[in-house]
């Protein structure tokens, strides 16, 4: 898989897992404590260290465009 497949999946599962953490019942299992209530920091961590590897690939990706340009 190249680096550039590799961001838009990534990118893929952060847009959908931001989409789980505004979701109005992920919200309401929290509040109704159905669920540990440190479901929610650990979702923000995801995010987090996602979003961090992100950072990481895209100075590969942007490296390897610049270089296909010239």
């Amino acid at each position: 898989m190249e680096p550039i497949e590799i961001l838009k999946q990534f990118n893929s599962c952060y847009l959908n897992i931001q989409a789980i953490a505004q979701d109005g019942n992920w919200l309401l299992l929290i509040a109704d404590k159905k669920i540990d209530p440190e479901a929610a920091s650990h979702l923000g961590d995801v995010l987090h260290y996602l979003a961090e590897a992100m950072g990481c690939l895209e100075g590969i990706v942007e490296v390897k465009f610049n270089q296909e340009a010239e």
